[in-house]
């Protein structure tokens, strides 16, 4: 069953295109993930479907409600955590959960044991009574996470959900996320910049880059893009050597970047000499190589001709929308 259904969708902002017609299904208790780069129009997305913004054209509907017509309804069937934090750090876990069951209508009397069941999921039923200006960076994007679950939601929207976090915390949050996707049976839609995010956790993926859904399938689909593995150059003369490659059928794939020519071919073992020999005729210095299977960083060079800027987000668009949202 598709839980999410959209069609068309755009959003300008001064006539440009943040959000260029997207066309996408998703199915109920899938993990989809909006890998692009920072300003890409992930967050702008996900802001139309969470009704916090209006679509300049389009359509679409998050169980089987529209989000211009149905906006009560469908922040209903949504949950949102947003990239900064918005708790409050003067409540204690518990407290911040209580205020935001009240403002979902939640009754009283089932509110204790749903709070129990969520800290518990998150591993933060033993601090239930501290204060939140307390808590780690990762303890509080955990208990957002148990935030936005208080009410049931059929969907939970992740915006850079671990973007300012280290790496081990990094790897919790996304292990409770993968846990909370299979006991709560919930849909979740991730955005992202970062690929391993994207690839560990997620059914399908979809690649956008100024504001247009550019590719959207699973990682394994999007990676046979590549056409075999990745052979990487690094050599006296990478425009030289990559003109004369071109000319080569057996090469499925080949990009310079930064002075780096990637070429991706079938049977890379049986091509690897082939590859020297060319470079030794053309009086090309090879001053390194490695080989590796194609990852989603490929996909995107291939795609869209440049890399992924892994850069921090800065927060400031989220929180603005962050705000709208509450004062509504």
């Amino acid at each position: 069953m598709d839980i999410i259904k959209i069609s068309d969708l755009s959003k300008k902002f001064n006539g440009l295109a943040a959000v260029d017609n997207a066309n996408f299904t998703v199915k109920e208790g899938e993990v989809l993930a909006f890998l692009g780069p920072n300003g890409a129009g992930k967050t702008t997305t996900i802001s139309m479907l969470a009704t916090i913004l209006e679509p300049t054209s389009g359509t679409a509907e998050i169980n089987g409600f529209d989000i211009i017509k149905n906006k009560s309804d469908v922040r209903k069937s949504i949950g949102v955590i947003f990239q900064d934090p918005s708790l409050d750090d003067e409540l204690t876990a518990c407290e911040n959960l209580i205020f935001h069951g009240v403002m979902y209508d939640i009754k009283k009397e089932l509110m204790e044991d749903r709070i129990s069941e969520l800290l518990k999921l998150v591993d933060l039923l033993e601090r239930k009574d501290d204060l939140v200006k307390t808590f780690s960076g990762g303890m509080k994007r955990r208990l957002e996470i148990a935030r936005g679950l208080m009410h049931h939601p059929k969907v939970l929207f992740l915006d850079e959900p671990t973007v300012g976090l280290d790496p081990q915390t990094r790897n919790h949050i996304l292990e409770y996320i993968k846990k909370l996707n299979e006991i709560e049976h919930i849909t979740i839609i991730l955005t992202t910049h970062y690929m391993e995010e994207a690839d560990k956790l997620c059914d399908r993926i979809a690649i956008i880059d100024h504001g247009k859904i550019i590719a959207l399938d699973t990682s394994d689909s999007l990676k046979s893009l590549m056409g075999g593995d990745v052979v990487s150059l690094q050599c006296s003369e990478p425009q030289k050597l990559s003109n004369i490659l071109k000319k080569e059928k057996w090469i499925n794939k080949l990009k310079l970047n930064n002075n780096i020519l990637d070429i991706s071919v079938a049977k890379v073992e049986e091509k690897l000499v082939k590859l020297l020999e060319i470079a030794g005729k053309a009086n090309v210095k090879i001053n390194s190589l490695s080989l590796r299977s194609p990852t989603l960083e490929d996909v995107f060079l291939h795609l869209t001709g440049k890399s992924i800027r892994e850069e921090e987000a800065s927060g400031k668009d989220s929180m603005r929308l962050a705000r709208r949202m509450w004062r509504r």
